[in-house]
């Protein structure tokens, strides 16, 4: 730790050192190089601060700018070194590996930025001091009494013309009379060629709308001063920005009489603006437009009131990673470039434009009275630039890409984040309906990603605040009615919800991976109760009627590839004090398609110590039959859509006899045969017909509470 922080103070010292030797030039300083160095190091270290910071404060760039000028580097050159050393030195020597270089590099700009702003206050402050002081000067020069006037005039004449602002005075009718050496030099002329002017004459297409009124107000009496941002042309044609003061002078009696105009070059410093701007505001890789610039745009379309509509395309391109992964992330820069320079070529009407967020993630935005029939026109654009292959180092690559389209009117009623979020929902949808293509936003379709996306995040919580119960659905024997076991499905008490089935959370959870935890509190809570059932019907219960001998508990494919799933199953068994015959794992058939030995290794554990395997949902897997043989499976459950047509008499045939033919095939390779979904006694009677063992449904019981499975009055399956 002491050799890491000797490292970062030695970096730190190495920055300072240059930054000083680089400012030291063009400061006016009584200071020694090194004196001015050891000044500059507690700046460089509150930079370093900055940039490492966890939070970034804007405000720390600002107290560095301000410092500096405090150090009396007011030269305009001062500054420009000062951000070209902190660009180039900044994240080198004070970056380290707090963040990505990326990261840092954005961080770095945008203290740039605040440095820049908080030099351009200090500067103007320290100005308008001057200011004062001239206007006081000037004031007093035409009240002093005669004796003093010498003296006074000499006094004014040393600060108007050592002053570093430009001065001018004119009469009222815009006549100039005198102007100072700073304000010649920003002008580029000669002092001719500007007390030659009238002030009329320096009208700008770019002035401020309020300049020349608040001009006449001052020249009539009705102001005393104004402050404003003025642009003007110098004699070669180029433009000077200037931080503009116009006071007006009185006489003794009160009455106007001159107006003195106190001028801040700030061309510099407005360039130097525009550039940072640029940069916070465009992509560094494409150039174009990124997404802080494109939501203030998008939020501008919003709200642009009646009449107007908005349509965007946001487009994600398919199989990006692929490229990346195989040719490099240089080929994958390359690639990314010439579809922003393609996007841009779709989008070049009046209101359109194109970002890129970040990745391989674009946007297209388009507004306007007709955006919304539009926007149709300019994915298919897109689309179809995208069609031409890539060549990159040789190869032509394919771009595919898929959309997701918003557009509405421009009500306001909207903000820029739900746009883009039902655009981003929009786009997934198109990309799992095979990408390529483009899909128009649907609120009901946003409306249930919203809520999935709910539900995910809900999930981990809700498993510790026990808002998951079970609910148990008995398994009948066909033969005699009896109870021979129940399955055990888990429900899901939402807050806001409701109770929700399996299929709302079930894919969910396997998809974030809380299957698994899931999965085993509902073994552990099936156990239990399969040990009260037990207990409480003394024994296993072997015959008669109404008594759960076996618990039935459904495995997802996430659990069966979960290394601990023999562990955790046979530590659920024993701590629970339950032999393993009273319990059967569900697994379904499309989960073993084309399993191998190493995936059906637990369950043939589990299978010999003498839990029973049940191949769920079986004949909708389309799986080999040859395969049962190797499967480690006890029971077939036959899907219902085998045994819908049995609901009406007669059945039909062809049910019939595939029902019977699996009920052989399993009964020969020594399987038992479970139906699901009976519904009426006319399917229950043609399965026993069929030789099936076991049967549930809603027939016998809907799925309850545990209690329920000992006040239930079964129908008998025979019946």
């Amino acid at each position: 730790m002491m050799a890491e922080e000797d490292g970062y103070r030695d970096r730190l010292r190495r920055f300072a050192t240059i930054w000083s030797r680089a400012v030291f030039p063009v400061t006016s300083t009584p200071l020694t190089r090194p004196e001015f160095e050891e000044r500059l190091l507690p700046l460089a270290r509150r930079l370093s601060e900055a940039l490492r910071a966890r939070v970034f404060d804007a405000e720390e760039g600002r107290a560095v700018g301000a410092a500096l000028v405090d150090a009396h580097c007011t030269d305009p050159e001062a500054l420009s070194r000062t951000l070209d050393c902190v660009d180039a030195y900044l994240v080198l020597y004070c970056g380290g590996d707090v963040a990505p270089q990326e990261d840092l590099r954005a961080r770095s700009a945008r203290l740039q930025h605040a440095m820049a702003a908080g030099y351009a206050r200090a500067l103007r402050e320290r100005t308008l001091s001057e200011q004062e002081a001239i206007a006081q000067a000037a004031l007093q020069a035409q009240g002093v009494v005669a004796q003093a006037l010498h003296a006074s005039e000499a006094r004014f004449r040393a600060v108007f013309e050592g002053a570093a602002i430009g001065i001018g005075i004119a009469d009222l009718e815009g006549n100039i009379l005198q102007v100072n050496g700073a304000l010649v030099r920003m002008f580029g002329g000669s002092e001719q060629g500007v007390r030659g002017r009238r002030v009329m004459d320096w009208a700008h297409p770019e002035d401020a709308p309020q300049v020349w009124r608040l001009y006449e107000e001052l020249v009539r009496g009705e102001r005393d001063h104004y402050h404003v941002e003025k642009p003007f042309y110098r004699p070669d044609g180029t433009v000077l920005w200037t931080n503009l003061t116009v006071s007006l002078l009185r006489d003794a009696d009160g009455n106007p009489q001159y107006q003195l105009a106190l001028m801040e070059d700030t061309t510099e410093r407005r360039l130097l603006n525009l550039r940072l701007r640029y940069e916070a505001t465009h992509d560094a890789l494409t150039g174009l437009p990124n997404r802080t610039l494109f939501f203030e745009r998008l939020e501008k379309a919003l709200n642009a009131g009646e009449g107007q509509a908005f349509g965007l395309c946001y487009l994600d391109l398919d199989g990006f990673k692929t490229i990346n992964d195989s040719l490099g992330h240089a080929a994958g820069d390359r690639l990314l470039v010439e579809v922003a320079d393609r996007l841009q070529a779709c989008a070049t009407a009046p209101g359109e434009m194109v970002a890129r967020l970040g990745g391989d993630e674009f946007v297209a935005l388009t507004t306007g009275p007709r955006a919304r029939s539009e926007v149709d026109e300019l994915a298919a654009r897109i689309m179809n630039a995208l069609g031409t292959p890539v060549r990159i180092d040789g190869r032509e690559l394919t771009v595919r890409g898929s959309i997701g389209i918003v557009e509405g009117p421009a009500s306001g009623e909207r903000s820029a984040a739900e746009v883009l979020r039902s655009a981003d929902i929009t786009m997934y949808r198109a990309k799992s309906a095979g990408g390529n293509r483009f899909e128009v936003a649907d609120p009901e379709a946003d409306a249930r990603a919203i809520t999935r996306h709910g539900l995910t995040t809900a999930l981990p919580t809700a498993l510790e605040n026990g808002e998951f119960f079970i609910e148990y659905q008995p398994l009948v024997h066909l033969g005699d009615g009896s109870v021979r076991g129940a399955e055990a499905l888990v429900r899901w008490l939402h807050p806001q919800h409701g109770v929700l089935g399996p299929d709302r959370f079930i894919p969910l959870a396997e998809h974030t991976g809380l299957i698994v935890p899931l999965g085993r509190w509902v073994l552990e809570q099936s156990v239990r109760q399969a040990k009260e059932w037990r207990e409480r019907n003394g024994g296993n219960g072997a015959g008669r009627a109404a008594d759960p001998l076996r618990i039935n508990v459904n495995l997802s494919p996430c659990q069966l590839t979960h290394p601990g799933l023999v562990q955790d199953t046979v530590e659920i068994l024993e701590r629970a004090g339950v032999a393993p015959d009273a319990l059967c794992l569900e697994v379904t058939e499309s989960a073993l398609i084309g399993a191998d030995d190493d995936l059906l290794k637990p369950l043939r554990r589990l299978a010999e110590m003498g839990v029973d395997i049940a191949l769920d949902d079986f004949g909708t897997g389309y799986s080999n039959l040859a395969n049962l043989r190797r499967l480690p499976v006890s029971v077939l459950k036959l899907d219902r859509s085998f045994t819908q047509g049995m609901q009406q008499f007669p059945a039909d045939p062809v049910d019939l006899k595939i029902v019977e033919g699996i009920v052989s095939l399993a009964h020969s390779l020594k399987l038992t045969v479970t139906v699901e979904g009976v519904e009426t006694g006319a399917q229950a009677e043609q399965l026993r017909l069929l030789g099936c063992d076991t049967a549930q449904g809603w027939y016998y019981a809907r799925p309850g509470p545990p209690e329920r499975l000992h006040e239930l009055t079964l129908v008998d399956a025979t019946g």
